[in-house]
Order: structure tokens, then sequence, then C-alpha cells
């Protein structure tokens, strides 16, 4: 079953996709049982390393996060400058019940306030974001743990310790998760020894990952619908779409956003500045009667190809499920893999996939 099939699914029955039981769920102080107590390297600062990170801390793991950047966060980037609420520049939307925040926090002695709007088929943060989420509830225990600018080229995990190379440095642990884009192994970025298995770099290679690009008009009037949905062929190249970014936040901006992976990406990724504006401006005037132009005001892009440690949008909606599974499986008992890319193979690439990854993977190794 593709992720789109599985996902339309859950919508037309009610169901919300579910947060991973585990043993985590315990409380953040019980320790009680746990059978590993060496060090943890997190390499990525995503949605998936910084919840691992959580949960290691929680169990009172030793461990510490590599982040190539200098910003933590990942493709949950947002911007705080352009309107008077926080613009997305990637992951914007809630694709599962809004329970999902008590859990990836879990625990029952911190009560989380997230508020969502509905915008079918899916939730939409309220003056807020995936990014606020993690920095108010999941980042402050751990802020201390991430190390930034350490850009990691090699794993060695041949012999009782695990060696990462960066270029600055090399660094000894026990265990290794890595949470870094699928597009960042694809490119052979990070080398292991001994190779990965071959079915796992199979999955790597074999994975398509759409480039991804957005972008956020701000306009005096709102001459635009909703939401304005194109149709790609084949529908599996992509998604394209404008829509109201402003819908159910406390504003009275007219802000438009553009959301586009996968082949109709390559149209905007391939222009930048004043050529980029005129050209959605341009086909917005197709569009709605040469209103974009004369209601114009300003504008943000995010080229998220063009991010040196990101590399990309994210892996296809229609990928087999069976390659995700191979994709978040481990590897010697020694490298694991947590992020939107690398789960169970029932959902991938959203935050809370992500999250769930993460919670699998700190349950392995704590057990």
């Amino acid at each position: 079953m593709k992720r789109t099939e599985f996902l339309q699914m859950c919508t037309l029955f009610g169901i919300s996709i579910p947060f991973q039981a585990s043993l985590l769920s315990c409380s953040k102080d019980d320790t009680i049982g746990l059978n590993f107590s060496g060090k943890v390297t997190i390499i990525g600062a995503g949605a998936g390393g910084l919840a691992a990170g959580y949960l290691l801390k929680q169990q009172g793991i030793d461990f510490e996060i590599l982040e190539a950047s200098a910003v933590y966060g990942g493709r949950m980037k947002i911007n705080t400058d352009f309107a008077d609420f926080p613009i997305p520049l990637g992951a914007e939307w809630l694709e599962t019940g809004s329970n999902i925040f008590q859990e990836i926090v879990n625990d029952s002695s911190i009560t989380v306030h997230v508020d969502t709007i509905a915008d079918a088929p899916d939730l939409k943060f309220v003056n807020s974001s995936w990014f606020s989420f993690f920095e108010q509830y999941i980042l402050p225990s751990i802020s201390d743990k991430i190390v930034y600018n350490k850009i990691v080229q090699s794993i060695d995990y041949s012999g009782d310790q695990i060696i990462v190379n960066m270029q600055s440095g090399q660094h000894m642990t026990d265990k290794v998760i890595v949470s870094v884009p699928l597009k960042i192994l694809q490119d052979g970025d990070i080398s292991f020894t001994p190779n990965l298995p071959q079915d796992k770099l199979n999955a790597i290679s074999g994975t398509t990952i759409w480039e991804g690009f957005k972008a956020f008009f701000e306009f005096s009037e709102k001459f635009y619908d909703d939401n304005y949905e194109f149709g790609i062929t084949p529908s599996t190249a992509g998604e394209k779409i404008y829509y109201n970014a402003a819908f159910g936040q406390n504003t009275t901006k007219h802000i438009l956003g553009l959301f586009v992976v996968g082949t109709p990406a390559l149209d905007f990724t391939s222009l930048s500045g004043d050529a980029l504006r005129d050209f959605i401006l341009n086909e917005l005037n197709g569009i709605y009667s040469n209103q974009a132009t004369p209601n114009y005001i300003k504008h943000i892009t995010q080229d998220w190809d063009n991010e040196p440690f990101i590399k990309g949008g994210y892996m296809t909606d229609n990928a087999d499920w069976r390659t995700v599974k191979t994709l978040g499986e481990s590897v010697a008992n020694k490298i694991y893999f947590a992020g939107g890319a690398y789960t169970d193979g029932e959902d991938w690439v959203s935050v809370h996939a992500a999250a769930q990854s993460a919670k699998s993977v700190v349950d392995v190794i704590i057990n």
C-alpha cells in the first residue's frame, strides 16, 4: 500500500495515525531495567534527531547530537519576520490527531497546548508551527547536547566502539543514530565501514526524493482562492498547490503560499531573484485575471534543493512501504536510523512519523 492510499484510508474511516506504544511511555524518571548504559551519537538535529535525543535524555542515556549546520530544526524551518504569524518554510501541516503532541512529549506531568484548526484532510497550526512545538517542549532539556557545524564524513563501526569522523576531528561512541535527510546518504556524503548491507544500499539508491520549493507572497487584497491545486501528469511526479497561508491565523494580512514538490518544482528551483518573483506573479496573473502584480507587496522563497545539508524536498509519497521499512532497519546493533524517511513503512516523511521512528529506535537501544 502506498503512503497516499494509507493516509486516505485513515481519513475515510476517521482514524488518526497512532504514535507507537512502547516501554518509553513510563515516567521520565523511570530507568529501571535499561539494558544499555553506553553513549549514543545522533547525527542530525531535525525532528528525528531531536526526538531521539529527548527520549534518551528521559531515560538517562548519555548522548550527543552532531548537527552539520549552525541551526537546529532541519525542514521544520520557519520565518518569523515576514508576517505576524510564523511562516513555515518547511513542514507545515499536521497529518494525524492533535494528541500526537502529548505523546511525543512522553511525560504525563507536562500539559501540552498547541492550537490547530481543520484544514482538510489535515490540521493546520494556529499562530504556531512544528518548529515552535519542538522549540518549546523538546529543545530545552537537550539544547546543551547539540554541537553545531559538525559535518560527519564517515562512520566506522567495524570495532567495539564506533568511530565518527568529521571535517574537524573524530568522535568515539557506542551507538549511532543516523538522522540526516535521505539525499545525504544517497549522494554518499557519509560513508560507512564496513559498507551498509546491500538491501539497505539498494533502498537508499532506489528511492525517489522529490525536489522541494515553497514561496509566500503578501498581497494588498485577497483575490485568490483558499486552494488552487494543479493536476500533475503523471500524478507520481509531484504536487503543486497555491493556498491561503493566512487561513485560521490571527492576522489581517493576505498571504498566499505556494507548495511544490517533485518535477514541477524544477520550474522554480531553476530561477532566482526578480525572474523567480515575476514567474510566480505571471502564473498567478494568468489564473486570477491579472490581479497578482498590482496587489503584490513582498515575498519570500525557500529552495530546499539548495540547502547543502538537506539537498531536496522529501521522499516521494509513492514509495513502496517495503523499501521504507528497509531504510528504517538498524545495522549490526550499532547503526540506527531515525527520521521521516526511516520508519516501519506504515507512514513516512511527516514530522510525527519522524518522531515515531525515533521512539522506536530508542526502544530498541534501551532494551
